[in-house]
């Protein structure tokens, strides 16, 4: 795992920097889903607040993910919690840190802050997306993992971890 990369639970008063974040996050998932612009040029995304205020039977986790030796800004993993499973709603590594095994070494930590069952979801045309997440998962449970395909051809796996 990378040494230099650590995450960080995103304090109330950083909601607007994961807000920003996660306009990139969907300007990069339009390659895959047709997102559209509200009249005030934004993605809209009606869970921040709830990572602060969840809703009964829930509790959500929001982290900065940061790199390097001045631990800069690399991205963010924001996890929901529903029924004991542990989902993965939203993870975003930003262009510029991708390829070099830090989002992997970033999710590893998630999950070592989350043990127990995980359901993890990618839309059926992300194809890196899927191959990221075949590869970290296959790692962190030795290839045991259920993978299933839902009705829109979007691709969930299912696992337990220590």
């Amino acid at each position: 795992m990378k040494a230099d990369v650590t995450i960080e639970p995103v304090p109330l008063e950083q909601k607007h920097v994961l807000g920003r974040l996660l306009q990139l996050y969907f300007y990069d998932f339009t390659e895959f889903l047709p997102l559209k612009l509200t009249a005030e040029g934004e993605y809209p995304y009606r869970y921040l607040d709830s990572y602060w205020a969840p809703e009964p039977g829930e509790s959500r986790f929001a982290y900065f993910i940061r790199s390097g030796p001045d631990a800069e800004l690399s991205g963010f993993a924001m996890v929901r919690v529903v029924n004991d499973v542990n989902v993965m709603a939203e993870f975003c590594v930003l262009r510029p840190y991708r390829r070099g095994g830090l989002g992997s070494a970033a999710v590893k930590l998630v999950f070592k802050k989350h043990p127990g069952r995980w359901l993890i979801h990618e839309v059926a045309t992300n194809l890196p997306a899927q191959a990221f997440w075949r590869r970290v998962i296959g790692e962190v449970t030795n290839g045991r993992f259920e993978e299933e395909t839902e009705p829109d051809g979007a691709l969930a796996q299912r696992f337990e971890l220590p």
